[in-house]
């Protein structure tokens, strides 16, 4: 017999990306607590599991553990369809896998690794889910970017870092690409049940960045992670888009600790946003989905 789940979250599933570790995981114990099925997402199958342990233990009832590796569209789809197979309903999609490299890395499509991750992931995966969401009572998308979104700028003409790579430039760039996704996702969701909203964490004590570190990784982040957040204070902005009941409703919005913020003026550029979305369709080969009613 199932255990019957009580709590804020009862009765609501939540999928949560990066889930084997630092914020993601935290995210899924957090929300696991307030009474929701969990379902989590990673690319180590023994991270996984080990994470599943943990959330069950922690009294946090069902859980459903996914393995794929984000950087791949083929994982993508493939999620996709063991997610759809597995879950009659999905009330709140987390879209928290991210990475950061200080060289260049291609993705399994000959992608840049940091966009393809970080960007192209969460805009595959949202879409292909996106008419299991808009079937719930009320749904929300959350999207984890970070404070970097404000040094980003989308090079049109070198998306995948070919001509002139930076691994901070990567990320800045795949950051703003998160917030502006977010604000366009809820623009074409205006009129449904579904809200979009896009948050910073803060600087999490996490392993994040520690397969290719840049410089300031190696040097400066020993001796900042005294300072740093928990992963559990870094979810916080997380557990709170997914479940606040002052929430329900509000879309289109940056977060950070906890409050509506601004995000970077060029965020707002609703043309440049309409155009990455056209560009990322055609990158994962997604045409107009059934649901949107704003294609192209």
């Amino acid at each position: 017999m199932k255990q019957l789940q009580k709590g804020p979250m009862a009765g609501r599933t939540v999928l949560v990306t990066g889930a084997s570790g630092g914020i993601g995981r935290a995210t899924a114990v957090g929300l696991a607590g307030m009474g929701a099925h969990v379902a989590i997402v990673g690319r180590d199958p023994g991270r996984v599991e080990g994470a599943a342990r943990e959330i069950r233990a922690a009294g946090g009832g069902e859980v459903d553990a996914f393995v794929a590796d984000m950087s791949s569209q083929t994982e993508v789809r493939r999620l996709a369809g063991e997610v759809l197979a597995a879950l009659p309903r999905i009330e709140v999609l987390i879209n928290n896998a991210g990475g950061c490299w200080d060289t260049r890395h291609v993705s399994a499509d000959g992608l840049e690794r940091t966009f393809a991750l970080n960007h192209l992931a969460p805009f595959l995966l949202t879409n292909l889910l996106m008419e299991r969401m808009l079937e719930a009572d009320k749904a929300r998308v959350v999207t984890v970017a970070s404070n970097a979104q404000a040094l980003g700028r989308i090079d049109f003409g070198d998306l995948q870092g070919e001509h002139a790579y930076s691994g901070a430039r990567a990320y800045n760039q795949s950051k703003l690409a998160n917030v502006m996704f977010s604000h366009e996702l809820a623009r074409r969701l205006a009129g449904s049940r579904v809200t979009a909203n896009v948050l910073h964490p803060g600087v999490v004590n996490t392993r994040f960045g520690a397969e290719d570190p840049g410089t300031i990784q190696r040097v400066l982040v020993p001796f900042l992670r005294p300072l740093m957040k928990s992963p559990a204070r870094g979810a916080a902005t997380s557990v709170l888009l997914a479940s606040a009941p002052e929430l329900e409703g509000v879309t289109g919005c940056y977060f950070a600790n906890g409050k509506a913020r601004k995000s970077s003026t060029r965020s707002y550029d609703e043309a440049a946003a309409a155009r990455l979305w056209r560009v990322s369709a055609d990158l994962v080969g997604l045409g107009a989905p059934a649901w949107d009613a704003k294609p192209g």
